[in-house]
């Protein structure tokens, strides 16, 4: 959609309701600081217990699309190391708590803006859309402009740690950002034309675990994972739908993901493994990058796997250089010398 007519759908005379000051702060649910989350090394995975809150939507109206919010998508990122001590004390602590025991929770402010904000740029991801700042300024930030700079960094966290989206500015001059899939994949698992949520995050979430765990991961692993992060077995979740589904099935049609038998298991137990789409659009690197910053470490920070992701990338870069129209190009006048030299004594 061109800029004039992405901002005459969101001038405030057609929304008079959109993203209001008092609707959104009384239906935004606070986000738990993650920056200071410290992730055991037997958890190598990324930090957010996620939970329903309010999100925006698009509206269908006689003066064109319009934004209002809804019960329908937030996260709320919880440090691990406060949140979980093991899965089924999670799950104990999950059907303990109510309503208002959020409620009583005092509300940071800057919080409630990282909250609408991630709220936005899903829903110009949904629509498609690019967003620039000057729409962020107008629509969600207002009188904090002044803070902008880490409000919009705390919200692209959240969505590279949740939804694995990464926020990039395409347009230096007009401050025009777009989300992109994180680390060169190309799924979101959301079906043309029905919206829902990117589903790459949980894609992002296993790859880790696998790679961490040797390339070969249990079920059970996997599913303790998934536990801390609120992710159940049997029970439908408000971002990634079924997960037994989506996992087993959807992201292994997909190519994503490998799931079979562990070998001469008695009783049968299963295992998941890279699939060869993973294997072509990300690399170990990118992973162990991405577990490390969760971490809030760096990749070296786990010799074997830094030691393994290194030798991925350097047999990538000898295939590539192979396959390359000048190696094979030098490749075949080195066999007609060759060839010239033994033929002609």
């Amino acid at each position: 959609m061109p800029q004039e007519q992405e901002d005459a759908c969101c001038t405030r005379k057609q929304c008079p309701h959109t993203y209001s000051e008092t609707q959104g702060l009384e239906s935004a649910q606070v986000f738990e600081s993650t920056e200071e989350t410290v992730l055991p090394s037997s958890h190598p995975i990324m930090p957010g217990i996620l939970e329903e809150a309010p999100a925006a939507r698009i509206l269908n109206t006689p003066q064109g699309p319009q934004i209002e919010y809804t019960s329908s998508t937030t996260i709320s990122a919880t440090s691990l190391s406060k949140s979980v001590e093991s899965s089924s004390s999670q799950e104990e602590e999950d059907s303990s708590s109510t309503p208002s025991d959020t409620e009583n929770v005092p509300r940071d402010p800057l919080d409630e803006k990282v909250a609408l904000l991630v709220n936005f740029l899903l829903l110009k991801y949904q629509m498609k859309e690019s967003v620039t700042k000057a729409n962020m300024l107008h629509f969600i930030i207002r009188d904090y402009k002044d803070h902008f700079p880490e409000i919009i960094l705390r919200a692209s966290e959240r969505m590279e740690i949740i939804f694995g989206l990464d926020l990039k500015e395409v347009a230096p001059i007009s401050h025009s950002y777009v989300l992109l899939f994180k680390m060169d994949l190309t799924y979101d698992g959301m079906l043309s034309g029905e919206g829902g949520m990117p589903k790459t995050g949980i894609l992002i979430l296993i790859l880790g675990v696998i790679f961490m765990k040797g390339n070969f991961a249990t079920e059970e692993e996997v599913w303790e994972v998934l536990n801390v992060t609120g992710i159940y077995s049997g029970q439908k979740h408000f971002i990634f739908g079924d997960p037994m589904k989506l996992i087993t099935k959807e992201l292994v049609q997909e190519k994503y993901l490998k799931y079979q038998q562990v070998p001469n298991s008695d009783p049968a137990r299963y295992e998941f493994l890279w699939g060869p789409r993973a294997h072509a659009e990300t690399t170990k690197m990118k992973v162990l990058e991405f577990v490390a910053k969760v971490h809030g470490t760096d990749p070296s920070s786990f010799p074997s796997q830094y030691e393994e992701a290194l030798k991925d990338e350097e047999e990538r870069a000898q295939a590539k250089a192979a396959a390359s129209p000048g190696a094979t190009a030098m490749a075949g006048a080195s066999s007609a010398a060759m060839s010239s030299i033994y033929s002609n004594p």
